[in-house]
């Protein structure tokens, strides 16, 4: 419709007077129906169940906070909100499946910090910032640098000179080229000059469990997936990756405080609309999901999963989108960091 419009515009330009009856008869059919379609869109949405993509595949932190978020909202709408694991070629699959999908309201995709770092990663057959609005972010959690208990280091400070005292040696685990943990060791890398070795896994659990064996000594993990493993001493923590220090953790430091200044990596949780979708629609999505996160439901399963409910409008998310892929684009370009 968008392009119907624009090519009624397009009618006028350069017509004589006495030609611009018809065009502005046609333009008035558009305009009208350009009117009508969000305003009814918006009057009966949802008249049927919600699709919300999930470019991962189940488990872990992307579908805990998704299935959390989908629960509520579908209460909220009156309608179920149908959570679509779509997982692939780091989240790509499902995302160029969300970027096709009728931009009716009917089809989301719920986005991660892999968002913003694939369009630096891969050559998309999408654009991630033409191809989406932002709805609403939902949450964010810091990453947490942890090591093999038997590695002989308890602070970040001993870890970088370990490093720096065998360069090549030391080994840290991710869950795959691009990944959250990866970048936020190369992050860490980048920034204290250390020489530590990338070994990419398929997935945060085989990562996780080859740490845990001391194969590789290292990881910069979602502190949701490490905190059971850190209270049972089958790791130990150093340091986390947020400017301030984490509830669940107040005894642990963060990394600026260990003396990598002004080092920061979240993950963070949020939903798309194919571009299109009615404003409505998307200012209905975005109250609906507010309201979900502001609960004490929700704020106390978060915090039970050290993880952070937030609450952005639609412009500033795009806003925070846009940064956060200039800065990860930047690390994947110092550190040459190439997909499969």
């Amino acid at each position: 419709m968008a392009g119907s419009m624009c090519e009624a515009t397009m009618l006028l330009a350069g017509r004589p007077l006495h030609s611009f009856a018809l065009a502005i008869s046609a333009g008035i059919v558009l305009v009208l129906g350009v009117i009508a379609s969000p305003v009814h869109a918006a009057g009966s949405y949802p008249d049927r169940p919600i699709r919300l993509i999930v470019p991962f595949p189940p488990g872990g932190s992307n579908d805990v906070v998704s299935r959390v978020v989908a629960e509520q909202l579908g209460e909220r709408l009156g309608q179920q909100v149908v959570v679509d694991n779509r997982g692939g070629a780091g989240a790509t699959i499902g995302t160029e499946l969300a970027s096709r999908a009728e931009p009716d309201g009917y089809t989301l995709l719920f986005i991660s910090t892999s968002f913003a770092a694939n369009s630096s990663l891969y050559r998309l057959p999408y654009d991630p910032a033409r191809a989406f609005v932002p709805v609403a972010l939902i949450a964010s959690g810091a990453n947490v640098l942890v090591v093999n208990p038997a590695l002989p280091v308890h602070s970040v400070e001993e870890l970088i000179a370990l490093a720096k005292a065998k360069p090549g040696q030391l080994n840290y685990a991710s869950a795959g080229i691009g990944t959250f943990q990866h970048l936020g060791a190369e992050l860490f890398r980048s920034m204290t000059g250390v020489e530590i070795v990338h070994v990419p896994f398929k997935g945060g659990g085989p990562a996780m469990g080859d740490v845990i064996a001391g194969n590789t000594q290292i990881m910069f993990s979602s502190i949701v997936q490490t905190l059971p493993l850190i209270r049972a001493g089958k790791l130990r923590a150093l340091a986390v990756g947020s400017l301030k220090r984490a509830p669940v953790m107040a005894d642990v430091p963060t990394l600026d405080e260990s003396g990598v200044r002004g080092y920061e990596a979240n993950n963070w949780w949020g939903i798309m609309a194919p571009t299109g979708t009615p404003a409505a629609v998307v200012r209905r999505l975005h109250d609906e999901v507010k309201a979900v996160v502001g609960t004490a439901e929700t704020r106390k399963r978060f915090s039970d999963e050290a993880i952070e409910a937030r609450d952005m409008a639609p412009e500033e998310f795009g806003r925070y989108i846009a940064e956060e892929t200039a800065k990860w684009a930047r690390v994947i370009k110092q550190a040459n960091i190439k997909a499969d």
